[in-house]
């Protein structure tokens, strides 16, 4: 967990007692430990507690599973072999223009601020009705309370009441905000809860200010909580959030009479009103409610028409107010300014007024308004910028314009009344064509090996500088492209549901995004199977497949990867095939069953030499070179191998290349080639963390670590375990939780703490059971059956070897991926386990 300040084991033991409301001394008594143990962990003076010692503070912190995972990990964390520097995120938004009033609440948020010396996450949430101005009063006082907090702060929009967008899920918000504190896409965690005990860790000890926007209700704030250290959280929603504990509320009201007729003034400006009688400006705000959005709204009308007075402005409004009985009273004074504003705009911007509010996604730069209005970029921005002066749009951040909430639901109305079914699905087919069009191209910048994987445009004109620009595009866009899928999804746009299925599948699946792409590639399946395009059943079911591999639900992936094999024989596509024998492969491999892992793989092979798919190839070959390896075959394994790394080099596949190095880098260990397996994983680490590769950067930690430990280097071996698990913890990724723990139980042993490494023996046969991986159950029995030999308890010791033996057996196989672990080896230790027991038998007996 490379994003804290010191080490993880102390930040993270001092956050959770404070999170329970515990002192120091409380938790040695609840934990059953010295008080001075405590003292020394929270210091980062002891770093290396005993296993029992971490159970009893777990216990007594009342940590759930997620985070007692985290705890385990960082016991004995050393700093990271490459540390990432540390991010001070600056995102609020540009402070409100002309803001007024509202001295009141001003003081109190100030007066709630985690000031100097304060040890607490301070909590503060902002209610009232729509267009009252609750956003503007937490950037505003968050601008004035900024400096206070040298971390950074963070803006997180959680779409509460945001027409045609479902609230903000928890876990999405989450990762959003794990990447803006410098956490790689591929080590933000799958669940819900390690991304949140992730967050709490990184934001414990700082001091950050975090606006939390337009909120539903308090479930939807908890996860987003720090835990521990001192910082300011203000929240905004239409609600009263009475159930956020120890939470300060701030209701805001509508504007008194005089900041109301202020803050028009304000808007409009000094000279617009000068000798405007005091009683007309009065009524003008009345029939606005006084309500702030509607005040701004009506001011920016006066504005930009420079022969109005206020009196006039005043007739107009009465003229063109509408009442809407779904709305209640402020949000009807809303619309009445809004309707005052939308029909003195010209007819084209009343268009695109109207159109703006089709699309679902958050916000709308220049270009997709360009193909959602039919005009030119250059036009589509003098468009969107008229309707910024009028404050009919927000600019958020540059380049990137949205509706306010309420102003969305006018303008969509407006669109419902008057504008065609037709025009309004044309409009939406334009938007969508470009973002197939855009995709496409930032897709084959990022991920050009797997181009295959998507359909393109018959025509595509966007192009983009480089890599930087098309990960820009991507991080802007992800969110709207995922909203519009479900748009297409549910209004009858297969076509598109099912190109940004294919387009987004390798982008979610190396941001950890795995869910999304598990909903989308759903969507695209039924999408596909209404239309009967086999084609894209085929691909959706083989990239979902994919997904449930990674989630470790080999059951449901054969089943679906199966399905998208049957389809691509059937339709004769071949590179269809080769990826879902590829993936078949993966899955078997993991299961154990190494002959048909083998059997596809070699399928695979035959098929992307015969068409020629490079990538196809190099992901064969390294699947063979596994199965060869296992099998105990390493001059094949490692012609395989070295295929793989000549043809990812010469591709520049810097994925391939390094997956294939690690590769080698086991077959040289089991040849007892050491020095050439410790340059191959060396080589594999640097390109996985050079490519953020996290899986990679895994594989060769484990394979680095197994290197110390048999050569005595225990410390370092104990570093590369350590490492491996936390980021495995990060990624989600199951399997490598398994080989890092596995791996400190064999060095646990190796030590002489066989207690220690029954524990981790103990953890890794239980994610072998989950997984469903009977290889791995093996190994890890025999991990018990030495640490209980290792403690004279031969009975168990040798259950669990028979146990290893049994699997073994019934797989069909004589050996395991880990050198050592094979049924020759397994049957000298039962022999061996027999003999002891019966030595101690006669020797008690002679005793007796």
């Amino acid at each position: 967990m490379p994003w804290t300040d010191g080490p993880v084991l102390s930040v993270l033991l001092r956050a959770w007692r404070e999170r329970a409301l515990l002192t120091q001394e409380q938790l040695a008594s609840r934990a059953n430990l010295n008080v001075r143990t405590i003292r020394r962990l929270e210091a980062g003076e002891l770093q290396r507690p005993r296993g029992a010692s971490i159970r009893l503070l777990a216990a007594a912190l009342g940590l759930d599973e997620a985070e007692l995972a985290i705890l385990v990990g960082a016991v004995n964390t050393a700093p990271p072999l490459s540390p990432s520097a540390r991010i001070t995120p600056r995102q609020l938004p540009v402070d409100v223009p002309e803001f007024v009033g509202r001295v009141e609440e001003l003081a109190l948020l100030d007066e709630a601020r985690a000031g100097d010396g304060a040890a607490a996450v301070v909590i503060t949430a902002i209610d009232g009705m729509a267009g009252v101005g609750k956003t503007a009063l937490a950037v505003h006082a968050a601008h004035q309370l900024a400096s206070r907090f040298p971390d950074g702060n963070l803006f997180v929009d959680l779409h509460g009441h945001t027409q045609g967008m479902a609230a903000a899920d928890p876990a999405d918000m989450l990762g959003r905000v794990l990447g803006t504190l410098g956490v790689p896409g591929e080590s933000i965690p799958q669940h819900a809860d390690d991304r949140a005990a992730l967050y709490r860790s990184l934001l414990a000890g700082r001091r950050m200010l975090i606006v939390l926007d337009n909120a539903t209700d308090e479930a939807q704030v908890r996860p987003l909580l720090p835990g521990a250290g001192r910082c300011l959280v203000l929240v905004t929603s239409r609600r009263r959030l009475v159930g956020l504990d120890g939470a300060l509320t701030v209701s805001v009201d509508v504007l008194p009479l005089a900041d109301a007729v202020a803050l028009f003034t304000a808007t409009a400006g000094e000279e617009r009103v000068a000798g405007e009688p005091r009683g007309v400006l009065e009524e003008v705000v009345r029939r606005c409610g006084m309500l702030p959005l509607a005040i701004r709204v009506a001011a920016a009308r006066l504005k930009a028409h420079p022969s109005w007075t206020a009196g006039h402005l005043l007739e107009r409004f009465e003229q063109h107010r509408r009442r809407l009985s779904e709305l209640q009273a402020g949000e009807r004074s809303v619309t009445g300014a809004l309707d005052l504003s939308y029909r003195e705009l010209a007819p084209s911007d009343q268009r695109a007024y109207r159109l703006l509010s089709l699309p679902a996604g958050v916000d709308i730069a220049p270009d997709a308004a360009a193909a959602l209005l039919a005009t030119t970029t250059e036009q589509a921005e003098r468009v969107l910028e008229g309707l910024l002066e009028v404050h009919l749009l927000q600019e958020p951040s540059p380049g990137r314009y949205r509706f306010h909430d309420l102003i969305r639901v006018h303008a969509r109305e407006r669109a419902d009344d008057e504008e065609a079914e037709l025009d309004r699905r044309a409009a939406l087919s334009r938007l969508l064509d470009h973002y197939r069009e855009a995709t496409s191209a930032v897709m084959d910048r990022l991920y050009p090996y797997e181009s295959d994987l998507r359909r393109h445009p018959a025509t595509g004109t966007f192009s983009l500088p480089g890599a930087t620009a098309a990960t820009a595009w991507l991080d802007a866009e992800l969110t709207n492209l995922l909203a519009l899928a479900q748009h297409a999804a549910e209004h009858d746009f297969p076509e598109h549901v099912q190109h940004l299925s294919t387009s987004l599948h390798w982008c979610l699946r190396s941001r950890g995004r795995w869910a999304e792409a598990e909903t989308l590639h759903t969507w695209a399946l039924s999408a596909a199977r209404a239309t009967a395009d086999l084609r894209g059943e085929m691909d959706a079911l083989i990239a979902r497949g994919a997904i449930h591999h990674r989630y470790g639900r080999h059951q449901a992936a054969i089943e679906d990867t199966k399905g998208g094999l049957d389809i691509a024989r059937a339709i004769q596509h071949r590179s269809g095939e080769l990826r879902a024998l590829n993936v078949l492969g993966m899955i078997h491999g993991l299961q154990g069953r190494f002959a048909q892992a083998g059997d596809y793989a070699a399928q695979a092979l035959r098929i992307a030499r015969a068409i020629g798919h490079r990538a196809g190839q190099v992901e064969a070959l390294i699947s063979s070179g596994k199965v060869h390896r296992i099998m105990g075959e390493h001059k094949q394994a490692v012609d395989d191998l070295t295929q793989a790394i000549t043809i990812a080099q010469a591709m520049d596949d810097r994925t391939g290349t390094l997956r294939a190095l690690n590769s080698l880098g086991r077959i040289y260990l089991g040849q007892g080639e050491h020095d050439l397996a410790t340059g191959s994983f060396t080589r594999a680490l640097d390109l996985a963390r050079g490519t953020g590769h996290r899986v990679g950067e895994l594989d060769s930690l484990t394979g680095l670590g197994y290197l110390h430990r048999i050569h005595g280097r225990h410390h370092q071996a104990q570093e590369c375990y350590q490492q491996a698990l936390i980021r495995a913890h990060e990624v989600g990724d199951r399997n490598w939780q398994f080989e890092a723990i596995h791996g400190m139980g064999r060095l646990h042993h190796q030590c002489g703490r066989a207690d220690q490494a029954l524990d981790d023996h103990h953890q890794a046969l239980h994610l072998a059971s989950d997984l469903d991986q009977p290889s791995d159950q093996a190994r890890a029995h025999d991990g018990l059956a030495h640490a209980h030999s290792a403690l004279n308890q031969c009975d168990k010791a040798r259950h669990h070897w028979a146990q290893a033996l049994a699997i073994l057996t019934s797989l069909g196989i004589d050996r395991t991926e880990e050198s050592g672990v094979d049924v020759t080896s397994i049957r000298l230790h039962l022999g061996d386990a027999v003999l002891t027991n019966a030595r101690s038998t006669i020797t008690d007996g002679s005793r007796t």
